[in-house]
């Protein structure tokens, strides 16, 4: 079982370690005060320096997952001028992601074909109302920031008589040097629910 307080208390520090004012122009994120104003995959928080305590903005959002709260906080105090590739990879091609590669893709790739994979015109839709937009990649294609600093791409390929659906999604060749490889596993898995939450409300 995972230790998130250990986990959440090593993410404090890191986030502490360093000034509001770097923070916010590292992470694209803006100032409020003595505040960050965090949009992540639509939902609206504010969070406070240097305790790390996220509030929803908004009384009809839901609290942030500890596990979410802590890929936040390693996002923030990431203080690196990192430049993106444009050259996309797989999670297998991460550090160490040929190791968990299953479990990625048991959290992440199977409930994005699952959910989409007979209709993938509609993730087009709903990534939309996430600021994301489409692309030329198989059969339906979206990108999305999850973060200000880090494109996620979703890719459907629309399945036939030989073949079921399937997908994939793939980060900058950048992405490791933003985020620990583990990250991104909780990171698609949580743009895949969200996702699949909007969806059925669009």
């Amino acid at each position: 079982m995972v230790n998130y307080t250990a986990a959440q208390e090593l993410a404090l520090e890191k986030f502490g370690a360093n000034s509001l004012e770097v923070i916010s122009h590292y992470s694209k994120y803006p100032l409020v005060g003595n505040t960050l104003s965090i949009d992540f995959l639509g939902g609206q928080y504010i969070l406070d320096y240097p305790s790390g305590i996220f509030k929803t903005a908004n009384s009809f959002e839901k609290e942030l997952s500890l596990p979410t709260q802590i890929l936040i906080l390693h996002y923030l105090a990431n203080i690196a001028e990192v430049e993106e590739t444009g050259k996309l990879i797989s999670f297998k091609e991460l550090p160490g992601g040929s190791i968990y590669i299953q479990p990625f893709t048991h959290r992440a790739i199977d409930p994005l074909v699952r959910f989409f994979g007979d209709k993938p015109d509609k993730l087009k839709e709903v990534v939309s109302h996430l600021g994301g937009y489409a692309n030329s990649l198989g059969d339906v294609g979206v990108t999305i920031r999850a973060f200000p600093r880090v494109p996620v791409t979703l890719i459907l390929w629309r399945g036939d008589d030989e073949f079921p659906a399937s997908g994939n999604i793939l980060f900058d060749s950048s992405a490791s040097l933003m985020l620990p490889t583990e990250d991104y596993a909780v990171l698609a898995s949580a743009i895949v629910a969200r996702l699949k939450g909007l969806s059925s409300m669009i």
